[in-house]
């Protein structure tokens, strides 16, 4: 099982993918500049690790708080492929997890405890 996480609400755009067995993780630094190309970044860390989005069976995606465009570009890039693809897709919030334990958001998964299909941005100040 292939899940695909997307978090954009700090200050780094953060995308990993995390198998039973594996993990593979990147970052760029949150600006203006990568917003304009973050699905291409997104496409560029796939192609890197030789994933397929049809292999991808759960998308997760940061709901915040965080930034406006932030936030929206990430839940739109999350939405867009789910849709497409017939991918579940989750959000979380940041304070459902601690540092960079992103395994932890699969944890929440399996007790049921995020929402499906159903993304409330939560925006920052």
């Amino acid at each position: 099982m292939k899940n695909l996480i997307i978090d954009a609400t700090k200050e780094e755009v953060f995308f990993s993918v995390i198998t039973d067995s594996q993990s593979y993780t990147t970052t760029y630094i949150n600006s203006r500049e990568n917003f304009d190309k973050c699905t291409e970044l997104l496409l560029i860390f796939l192609k890197k690790y030789k994933i397929q989005i049809k292999d991808i069976e759960k998308i997760f995606v940061n709901q915040g708080p965080g930034k406006l465009s932030s936030i929206r570009i990430s839940i739109s890039i999350a939405k867009a492929i789910a849709l497409s693809n017939n991918i579940s897709l989750f959000g979380f919030d940041s304070i459902d997890f601690d540092g960079k334990d992103y395994k932890k958001i699969l944890k929440l998964e399996k007790k049921n405890r995020l929402n499906k299909d159903l993304i409330k941005p939560h925006y920052s100040s």
